[in-house]
């Protein structure tokens, strides 16, 4: 009779821009489809402030999910080129930054498809900038 332990699901080891590359690619897909289904939903992704209405989509979404992105995960990459442990903090404040603006979406003045859309986008982040920040540090060690 053989016992076999349970396989563990891993993160796998990448490089540095292999690590920011996924994490914007998979964010960005996911934050389009959102956006889709908000559109769906009866989203209008339009804001408003003082009569002038703004669209936001879809390019804040590519905007915002990009940029913060490439610069946060990219100033972590660099800086782990001498300090590894940098990767440990990115990974708190890649959780932490993108949680702390959905107070902001929240308080802004959109619909509530747009609304309850944008802060799911904000959750996609959250959850994929650590992952991707690990198979980073797994691949640099």
């Amino acid at each position: 009779m053989t016992i076999s332990a349970p396989t563990k699901m891993g993160v796998p080891a990448s490089t540095r821009p292999r690590s920011v590359l996924f994490s914007v690619g998979a964010s960005l897909l996911a934050n389009l489809v959102l956006w889709l289904v908000g559109l769906a939903a009866g989203g209008s992704f339009e804001l408003t402030d003082g009569g002038t209405t703004t669209p936001v989509a879809p390019g804040g979404v590519v905007m915002l999910t990009v940029v913060p992105i490439v610069v946060g995960m990219g100033l972590a990459a660099l800086i782990s080129l001498r300090w590894i442990g940098v990767i440990r903090i990115a990974q708190v404040v890649g959780v932490l930054a993108p949680l702390g603006t959905i107070a902001m979406t929240v308080d802004a003045d959109f619909d509530a498809a747009t609304t309850v859309t944008l802060a799911l986008m904000h959750v996609v982040i959250a959850i994929v900038v650590p992952i991707g920040l690990e198979s980073m540090r797994r691949g640099a060690a």
